[in-house]
């Protein structure tokens, strides 16, 4: 019997990790990336062109057993077009909701899932309206396209108005308030075609410059309380979009309860340490989900961490003598701000992970966290 094909929409490091994830399991991952010589390049056969164009999606799509993605930026009315012949999963309807933060965060309402206080902002004095109704300081976000902290503005008051819709307006804009919290979690789980869910532990995400630095895992001071609100999130998401893969909800921890800030219907960055932590990877647990396979373990093995190599990567030798420590390189050009690489690192105790973390982020200041 030939193994099974999986067609993936996008060829980026993301991809490159799915395709790493399907060796073992005996699957085949053929990718689609407008870039020649993305990173997923290396481990599967790539379809060089546009993530929206009927040709390439047909191409990529050929003979596949089903079509998943690594990246919420595709067209969601392409994948819509392909689910026409082939399973599309997660299917594009969550890719419609994530692609747009008015609709992601009215979701999050309709479903009884906290969420800071946010409006619709379709001029500047849409944005006078909102400023009333959310208050300030609040964050005017593109409802559309914006990642590492790209695509925002920080209104710390009313006066910040004007140069706030100077940066960002002229397309569709949300304004969000922004709420006190204790730190960023992240929720990562995964529903089967049968409907079953698993949910890895809460990750704690530590950011710089908008952009991820590094994730612990189980985050720390971790209890069955919080553990269970943050499932009881993701199930109410994936439950409603009839989803099927990994879904990752981005939240803020206020005092002990959960928002919602965000979801990515893909694997995320905050769960790259399960390469190395935990019984199944993210990776893995969305390859058996989307094929309809019996889902993974996601318990912890022990405690870990993942740190981003951004701009450019760390020292080989001095990442590999740190007990514990892997390296993962995408095989990405450097080039400052961008996510070349990252370094996990494993301990069976708390401590011992705060040592190993501690050594790591001494290697390449300002690369690594």
């Amino acid at each position: 019997m030939e193994s099974p094909l999986v067609a993936v929409l996008g060829g980026g490091q993301l991809g490159r990790m799915l395709g790493l994830a399907a060796i073992p399991l005996g699957v085949r991952c053929r990718f689609l990336d407008p870039v020649d010589g993305a990173p997923a390049a290396a481990v599967g056969p790539l379809v060089v062109g546009p993530l929206g164009d009927p040709g390439a999606l047909d191409a990529v799509a050929a003979g596949a057993d089903v079509v998943t993605y690594e990246w919420e930026g595709v067209p969601a009315e392409g994948a819509a077009r392909l689910a026409a012949g082939c399973p599309v999963r997660p299917g594009p309807d969550a890719l419609a909701v994530a692609q747009d933060r008015l609709a992601e965060k009215t979701a999050f309402r309709r479903l009884g899932i906290g969420v800071p206080e946010f409006a619709a902002v379709d001029d500047r004095a849409g944005l006078e309206a909102a400023i009333d109704a959310v208050g300030a300081p609040a964050i005017l976000k593109t409802r559309r396209g914006g990642y590492d902290g790209k695509g925002q503005f920080v209104l710390q008051s009313a006066a910040d108005a004007d140069a706030a819709f100077a940066a960002l307006g002229g397309e569709p804009l949300i304004l969000e308030a922004m709420v006190p919290f204790d730190r960023e979690l992240s929720v990562i789980a995964a529903r089967g075609l049968d409907g079953e869910v698993r949910c890895f532990p809460l990750v704690d995400n530590a950011h710089r410059d908008g952009i991820l630095r590094v994730s612990r895992a189980p985050a720390p001071g971790l209890h069955d309380a919080l553990q269970a609100q943050g499932e009881a999130i993701a199930h109410r998401l994936l439950d409603d979009l009839d989803y099927v893969g990994v879904l990752t909800v981005e939240l803020f921890d206020a005092a002990g309860t959960l928002l919602a800030n965000e979801i990515a219907p893909r694997v995320h960055n905050s769960g790259h340490w399960t390469i190395e932590g935990a019984e199944t990877s993210q990776f893995e647990q969305h390859l058996r989900a989307v094929l309809g396979w019996p889902l993974g373990s996601p318990a912890a093995r022990g405690h870990a961490a993942m740190c981003n190599a951004i701009g450019a990567l760390p020292p080989r030798d001095a990442v590999l003598a740190v007990a514990g420590a892997r390296l993962h390189d995408y095989g990405k050009a450097p080039r400052p701000g961008r996510k070349v690489g990252h370094v996990t690192v494993v301990a069976d105790s708390p401590d011992a992970l705060d040592e190993r973390l501690a050594r790591l982020l001494t290697i390449a200041p300002g690369t690594l966290g």
